[in-house]
């Protein structure tokens, strides 16, 4: 086997385990969740499984990270200028959840384990909370410098309230979906905070 065709048959691997773990930590979260299960679903033996991802905390934190990953480059938001557009990436990326409501819930399931301190994911929580919420207050805050925020709008709170606002929808989304509008609530918040219509 080539070189090349064995770094291609380990990255194919590491999907189906990634696939195989998103699917278990939905269904079970973190902690109810097992490597051995998670090696059955991927259709692999246990000790196949730790070669790529020798702890189960290594594996959590190769999940969160690839989710993360896939957004960010979807939506480009490193490459993206603070302000509308930016804003308007976070609905489109409300948009592709309501579509995979399963990662949805996986991340909500995870978020809310890892408020303890001693889980795994807490920090990886800390992080990525804490660059949401400085990508959205560089754009509110680039709005505001603009006049385009609305007078006594804080950017600063605002940003902090957007992050809370989408993740608080998902929770409510996926508890009732045919109640709760999460891509027009948020568009309705972004459109209440600026002089004119986010669209």
């Amino acid at each position: 086997m080539s070189a090349t065709g064995g770094y291609l048959k380990g990255r194919l691997r590491r999907q189906d385990i990634l696939g195989a773990a998103i699917e278990v930590y939905a269904e079970a979260g973190y902690h109810g969740s097992s490597l051995r299960e998670i090696a059955k679903r991927a259709g692999i033996t246990h000790a196949g499984l730790i070669y790529y991802f020798p702890t189960k905390e290594a594996l959590l934190a190769a999940v969160l990270e690839h989710r993360d990953t896939q957004d960010a480059d979807r939506e480009r938001f490193a490459t993206t200028p603070p302000g509308r557009e930016v804003l308007r990436r976070f609905i489109t990326l409300a948009e592709h959840n309501v579509r995979n409501p399963g990662v949805v819930d996986l991340y909500a399931r995870l978020a809310a384990e890892a408020v303890a301190a001693d889980h795994p994911a807490h920090e990886y929580f800390q992080r990525h909370y804490r660059t949401a919420r400085d990508i959205a207050l560089k754009s509110f805050q680039a709005l505001a410098d603009r006049g385009e925020l609305r007078d006594g709008v804080d950017p600063n709170a605002t940003a902090v309230a957007f992050i809370a606002l989408m993740d608080g929808l998902q929770v409510q989304w996926l508890t009732a979906a045919e109640d709760v509008d999460l891509v027009g609530i948020l568009k309705s918040f972004v459109d209440n905070v600026l002089t004119s219509p986010l669209d």
